[in-house]
């Protein structure tokens, strides 16, 4: 532990960063048991979390970098610079369309940067759509509490919900830490879990968790159907909810609620929109409804919106982009070595499916049907370089997350070039 040490001093003398990072500093405003870990790791007391530079922020240093552009709408920033969009079409050339891309740099708010490559090419999003369901989680919180930010982390953080059959069933595994005993577990998410919003959120979003991304959906529905009863309502009312409700009316206000945050920013339906959720076992509670669909431009449009602060609201955008600052294991996009010291807030999302009488090799994330992988990142670098980026692939037979590393490599040192 003496190696980070140093290394936390040399970051902090260099990056002026405070003493204590994010969102390690999070647990006792989240209560988000994961980040006490962290936090002993750092203090030395656990082993290190082997946690690259970049991901020991502060919770000070996590800004929205567009509020001076507020005021700004999407066709008015989304304007293809000559430049970037000459470097762009070099690198992904036009004839290969089972790559998508948009780029943005807004290293300097008053000039950005825009360019694109079959933007507005419909994928099937994944686990990127969680992003959706972390918006409508905040949406609802918004309309439960419309006056008082204090009030909805305060709910955030002090109600608990059982997982039930809606956490059945995801491969993803969920950590669990328990702070009494300072050990962690690695493991499956069960029926019998029962955490705070807060931790379902991050499980959802850290470890991309499909039983916690279908729990977290399910309690923004609740929200919007109770209301202002829904803080103290029990487990039986949830149960009679969906034991007394027809199965159309719950699927058609579960379909509403998080697609509307999308519209309110002008994505449009096909631009963006979550048709199902992520677990089997919501299944018998709710229905799916016009299928799920993202486009580079539809991703852009919310990452843009998030850094405005437009997302819900400029408390919930700051919340929203701490949630997904990566401070677990890096893949795929995140991965790429020039990444190292800067700070990404990511989400990943892949979907494949085989015909082995086709190809009887065709496996996990190498689909020959279908074989979508996802990377929406934003990235800032030490010295104030920031851009986001929205890569969305569909390459049969090959798992592409080495493609998006190698993508994440050259997107950087082209955004980097003077």
């Amino acid at each position: 532990m003496k190696k980070i040490g140093i290394i936390a001093l040399g970051l902090f003398a260099c990056m002026a960063f405070t003493t204590v990072d994010y969102p390690i500093d999070g647990y006792e405003t989240t209560g988000i048991k994961r980040l006490k870990r962290l936090q002993l790791a750092k203090d030395g007391k656990l082993p290190d979390a082997g946690l690259p530079l970049g991901a020991y922020r502060s919770i000070k240093d996590i800004k929205l970098h567009l509020l001076s552009r507020k005021q700004d709408n999407n066709a008015q920033l989304l304007v293809e610079d000559a430049g970037l969009q000459k470097k762009v079409d070099a690198l992904f050339p036009k004839l290969h369309r089972s790559y998508s891309v948009t780029i943005l740099d807004i290293t300097d708010p008053a000039r950005l940067r825009y360019a694109q490559q079959n933007a507005t090419s419909g994928y099937q999003p994944g686990s990127v759509g969680k992003l959706v369901v972390v918006t409508a989680l905040f949406d609802q919180l918004q309309k439960l509490y419309p006056d008082s930010w204090e009030k909805r982390v305060a709910l955030l953080r002090s109600k608990t919900v059982k997982g039930g059959n809606w956490v059945l069933t995801d491969e993803h595994t969920i950590p669990v830490f328990d702070v009494t005993t300072n050990t962690l577990v690695k493991r499956q998410a069960v029926a019998s879990d029962v955490f705070s919003l807060y931790e379902w959120a991050d499980h959802m979003l850290s470890v991309s968790n499909n039983g916690a991304a279908s729990v977290v959906w399910r309690e923004a529905l609740l929200m919007a159907a109770f209301k202002d009863k829904y803080p103290t309502m029990a487990q039986e009312d949830a149960d009679a909810y969906f034991k007394n409700t027809p199965k159309t009316d719950i699927t058609e206000l579960a379909i509403t609620l998080v697609n509307e945050p999308l519209r309110d920013l002008g994505i449009s339906e096909e631009e963006w929109r979550l048709g199902s959720f992520f677990t089997r076992g919501a299944n018998p509670y709710v229905g799916s409804k016009g299928g799920s669909i993202g486009s580079p431009l539809g991703l852009m449009k919310w990452m843009l919106q998030l850094e405005q602060g437009k997302v819900v609201d400029e408390k919930s955008s700051l919340e929203i982009k701490r949630l997904i600052y990566m401070t677990d294991r890096r893949i795929r996009y995140a991965q790429a070595p020039e990444l190292k010291e800067a700070a990404v807030y990511f989400k990943s999302g892949s979907l494949y499916k085989c015909d082995r009488v086709k190809d009887a090799s065709c496996g996990k994330y190498r689909g020959n049907v279908y074989n979508y992988m996802n990377s929406v990142a934003i990235i800032e670098h030490p010295d104030g370089k920031n851009y986001m980026v929205c890569l969305m692939t569909n390459v049969l037979g090959k798992n592409s997350a080495g493609d998006h590393l190698v993508l994440a490599s050259k997107i950087d040192r082209l955004i980097r070039e003077p």
